[in-house]
Order: structure tokens, then C-alpha cells, then sequence
């Protein structure tokens, strides 16, 4: 699978401050780092390492009123999202990938992918209001 550099869809962030359970529920604007990444391919062996390893944006803002997901390189569009009680789902395409992030409401942990029909990157971290 070939890393996609300009993706903004999907990345973990980690806290860069103390906040309050309802700052992770999509009423401000976060700002998510990666942590963690794998990369997946059909039939391969999985790889584990740095988003920058993939050529992945380690830095994203995510601004649910706007209905954006923003990185170095690119803006995407949140297409698809859904808050429940204990998180929050958002979901887009860009440049034939598929991209969701899910955000712990209460500590703003993450989870992210991007997948196209060749493979998966995942992505691990947390994030916090700006």
C-alpha cells in the first residue's frame, strides 16, 4: 500500500493540557496528535511505527461545527458523524481513501483510520481543546 502523505482524515493526538469531560464532546475545537501508527495491507505482514513513518500528518484539527478535519497539508470535509454519549464518530473520503476518527468524550482519547482497497493505516492518540 502507498503511504498517503496529504491525508488529514485520520490521527491521535496527545493531551497537551487538563480539560473538562464536555471539552471532547465536539462543542470546541480539538487539536489531535499521533501517537501510534500501523500500516495493513492485504496479505501482508502488519508494520508498526511513527505516523511520520507512513508520511502521515501527525498534527490535525478537528472543528465539528465547521465540519472539518485540518492538516499541514489539506483540509478534509467530515461527511458522516455521530455523537453518542461516551464518544465521538466522524467519517469522510478524500482522493479515494475512506477516513473515521472516533474521540473519547470523556478523555479525549482517539482512534483513527484511512483505508483504500489496498489497505488500512491506523492510527492511535489523544487530543485536546484549543
Amino acid at each position: 500500500m502507498k503511504p498517503f502523505a496529504a491525508l488529514v482524515g485520520l490521527i491521535a493526538c496527545l493531551p497537551l493540557g487538563a480539560a473538562m469531560a464536555g471539552d471532547f464532546d465536539g462543542s470546541k475545537p480539538l487539536i489531535c496528535a499521533a501517537a501510534e501508527a500501523v500500516e495493513c495491507g492485504s496479505g501482508e505482514q502488519c508494520t508498526k511505527g511513527l505516523p511520520a513513518d507512513f508520511s502521515l500528518p501527525t498534527f490535525l484539527r478537528v472543528d465539528v461545527d465547521k465540519k472539518t478535519v485540518a492538516g499541514p497539508l489539506r483540509t478534509s470535509r467530515i461527511q458522516v458523524m455521530e455523537k453518542g454519549e461516551k464518544e465521538i464518530l466522524l467519517q469522510g473520503t478524500e482522493l479515494g481513501f475512506a477516513w473515521s476518527l472516533a474521540v473519547d468524550s470523556e478523555d479525549g482519547t482517539m482512534s483513527g483510520s484511512i483505508a483504500d482497497r489496498n489497505g488500512v493505516y491506523v492510527l492511535f492518540g489523544s487530543c485536546t481543546p484549543l
